[in-house]
């Protein structure tokens, strides 16, 4: 066995592509100031395999030094930074409500809400971002958890908000303001329930042993967890199509038999999410590389996407790929896999499928929008178009 040799630094001006690539030839596993970078989607799997690894929980609001807060709370209580029995008692009483087929019988209401919201921008230009890929995920959301449809708007601005303090991660009362106030929403939301989604969750939550706080955070979670990224896949896919004519002439003519595909081309292209960060629960190797436990592990996501063992011609775009595994890797893996994945295929799918059928024309204006980031949710600058 040996020790993983330390990450280059990236060369100024290098995209996220280009230096995993570069990353990738170095080895299968490197050292970023105690953090193991890996690349393949062999070793994403390796990974995320709860035998050796367990979910990053506090150890983000230790190194922050927060004990407190907005911040801290949803950390500290939220699905996604649990493991074992806390983890199996939040999402348990999720599952069900966000498996594929409830969330099926919800496309055609996602399909209107899709054509609803690009209608107005049709034969104009349009701030895509922050017109239609913002406000599609957040409103598709606020209907499943029952928000007054006046509401919608004022919940739209909390979930930015929200979204801006868990980016920031600075502590600050005017950071956090936003997230203190969605927890605030929901909570209210919650109590209130007296039927539908929110009032089934109450009592399986209170039937898996959870408290108000606790409850309340799942929701919070869910919300902010597919927001934030479903706007940057809709953004990024439609971004690729306009850039390859040929394909998106071929989306044009089959948008219900193709959006599936032209989904998950999207999303491996140039994922959402840039890595699964875990931890080390045991000693294991990746290759010929050590791990120790309590190693904090970084498995690329943009490399398992373009892992040329697993993709034919990985860096090309191509909705007619049929070798995506049949789990998709930006979803994660085990026990934590995405729980809202059915419900950010389909308000892709519909989404895109509206654009091919409405907005036949569309084209890009400015630069193209670009997704940065190495760890985590990554980000997306702006984009705007021409409907």
């Amino acid at each position: 066995m040996t020790h993983a040799p330390p990450m280059r630094k990236r060369p100024k001006g290098m995209g996220d592509h280009a230096y995993i690539e570069m990353l990738r030839a170095d080895g299968p596993a490197l050292d970023r100031n105690g953090f193991l970078w890996c690349f393949s989607h062999e070793h994403l799997l390796a990974c995320v395999d709860p035998t050796v690894t367990r979910q990053v929980e506090l150890e983000k609001m230790a190194a922050l030094g927060l004990t407190s807060g907005p911040v801290y709370a949803y950390f500290a209580n939220a699905l996604l930074f649990a493991n074992g029995a806390a983890h199996a008692r939040r999402r348990g009483p999720l599952a069900r409500a966000f498996a594929f087929p409830a969330m099926a019988a919800l496309r055609p209401a996602i399909r209107q809400a899709a054509e609803a919201l690009i209608r107005p921008h049709l034969g104009r230009e349009t701030d895509f971002l922050d017109e239609i890929a913002g406000p599609l995920p957040a409103r598709i959301v606020a209907g499943i958890i029952g928000a007054p449809e006046g509401d919608i708007p004022y919940f739209s601005g909390l979930v930015y908000d929200a979204m801006k303090a868990l980016s920031r991660l600075s502590g600050a009362p005017e950071d956090e303001a936003g997230l203190g106030e969605l927890t605030r929403y929901v909570g209210d939301l919650l109590a209130a329930a007296k039927g539908g989604f929110l009032a089934e969750y109450a009592v399986a939550a209170e039937a898996a042993g959870m408290d108000v706080v606790e409850a309340r955070a799942q929701i919070v979670a869910v919300i902010l967890a597919g927001s934030d990224t479903t706007r940057m896949a809709l953004c990024s896919t439609l971004a690729q199509l306009i850039a390859h004519p040929d394909q998106w002439a071929d989306f044009r003519a089959d948008p219900e038999g193709m959006k599936a595909a032209v989904a998950a081309e999207g999303l491996r292209y140039d994922p959402v999410v840039g890595s699964l960060p875990r931890v080390a629960a045991a000693d294991f190797a990746l290759g010929d590389v050590a791990v120790s436990a309590g190693t904090v592990l970084a498995p690329s996501v943009i490399g398992a996407l373009r892992d040329p063992a697993v993709y034919a011609a990985p860096d090309r775009f191509d909705i007619q790929r049929e070798d995506h595994p049949r789990y998709h890797p930006v979803f994660g893996a085990g026990a934590h896999r995405c729980l809202g994945e059915a419900l950010a295929r389909i308000e892709l799918e519909e989404t895109l499928a509206a654009l091919a059928t409405l907005a036949p024309d569309a084209e890009l204006i400015g630069r193209p929008p670009e997704l940065r980031g190495l760890s985590a949710a990554r980000s997306i600058d702006r984009m705007e178009a021409r409907l």
